[in-house]
């Protein structure tokens, strides 16, 4: 018998887990496949992490607590997770997104610079952006070191007396006032289970009597070589975002393979995680090289090193933060939208505070399972 049963040990899963056992919950971590591996959503070893956050204002009140939690985190494993490059956003001018950055940056009191057509051209000479583009930098954000990360979580997890299975794919859940969670290898029982099952979510929650409108879709993960040393740098290239109305465009400093940029399409093709090298990924790829060509030419345009990943969207690209609406001690955290793992901390405190019957640290009106109107739960 365990306080809490976690399935799934992606970034989302182990931080939750982390913060139960911290909390002195027994705790056991499951996950099908052996780690570390590079399967679903949280493998790789950078993300970007950023204050601000456009409309959604009540992501960016939490990235404030998030990046605290992440020093503290570091201070706790004795690693470095965190690169201060800092963020730029570009867009054209008069774009809402952009409008709504800078109101969001100064309502949090984020240090921020708003950069003209000119700035851009001068402080990021490796950037050729059409004339009518502007910029904003926010000072907080950079680069999350991934894997450090993650592997951070899973370890001062097991430190805090957690107990973690790897290679143990879970089957079944069967609701009660203690929930029996059937896997590949035997049975366990806990008073609650915290279900983050990444891209697997759609194709688990049906069993359980909830549909929800997930779309899972593969993430094109590319680096590009530098034709000048060291240009891309993360003291000279920040984090970076092109927001676009055909599709978001992002990139990060040469940090993981030497000489190499990434810069990844913010979409892809719906896949199924199980299948997911059928997918076809040539549109995606062709128009990247053609993004480089036009927008970063002191990049090859063409990638050195392609790798994958997943991301579980939500048709309003909001979180899922909320208990099964008929078995309460069943609690979902899913539809991470490809921005979750750098608000990790945060989104494991709250997946312990609703395992724990605690008050949330947060509204989580914008994360509830009820906003989908043809979700029903069937058992």
């Amino acid at each position: 018998m365990y306080d809490v049963v976690v399935v799934g040990a992606g970034i989302e899963g182990s931080a939750t887990a982390y913060n139960l056992a911290k909390n002195g919950e027994k705790t056991l971590l499951l996950e099908q496949f052996p780690l570390p591996h590079s399967r679903g959503s949280s493998h790789g070893q950078s993300r970007i992490t950023r204050v601000e956050y456009g409309e959604d204002d009540h992501y960016a009140v939490m990235m404030k607590e998030g990046g605290k939690l992440w020093r503290s985190l570091e201070r706790e494993s004795g690693t470095s997770l965190l690169v201060n490059c800092g963020c730029l956003s570009v867009s054209k001018q008069g774009n809402s997104y952009m409008k709504a950055t800078i109101s969001s940056l100064s309502r949090n009191g984020i240090k921020y610079d708003i950069l003209t057509p000119g700035d851009l051209r001068d402080r990021y000479p490796m950037l050729s952006l059409p004339p009518d583009y502007v910029g904003v930098f926010d000072y907080s954000g950079g680069v999350l070191r991934a894997d450090k990360a993650l592997r951070a979580f899973q370890t001062l997890f097991v430190k805090h007396g957690g107990e973690l299975r790897d290679g143990e794919e879970v089957t079944g859940i069967l609701p009660g006032s203690d929930v029996t969670i059937v896997t590949s290898q035997g049975e366990y029982r806990a008073r609650k289970v915290v279900l983050t099952l990444g891209p697997w979510a759609p194709k688990f929650l049906p069993k359980l009597g909830i549909n929800l409108p997930l779309e899972t879709v593969l993430i094109l993960v590319l680096y590009w070589k530098e034709k000048k040393d060291g240009e891309f740098s993360a003291g000279r290239f920040p984090a970076f975002r092109n927001i676009r109305e055909n599709g978001g465009v992002y990139a990060l400093p040469s940090l993981e393979y030497p000489g190499h940029a990434k810069v990844c399409y913010h979409d892809g093709p719906e896949t199924d995680p199980d299948s997911r090298d059928m997918a076809y990924t040539g549109r995606i790829l062709s128009t990247m090289k053609s993004y480089v060509r036009e927008h970063l030419p002191s990049l090859q345009d063409t990638p050195s090193i392609v790798e994958s990943c997943m991301y579980t969207n939500t048709p309003d690209k909001q979180f899922i933060l909320d208990r099964h609406p008929i078995h309460r001690n069943i609690i979902i955290g899913a539809g991470f939208s490809g921005h979750g793992f750098k608000l990790a901390p945060v989104v494991g405190k709250i997946l312990s505070e609703l395992a724990m019957d605690k008050t949330p640290s947060y509204d989580l009106t914008p994360c509830r399972i009820d906003r989908f109107s043809s979700t029903k739960a069937r058992m």
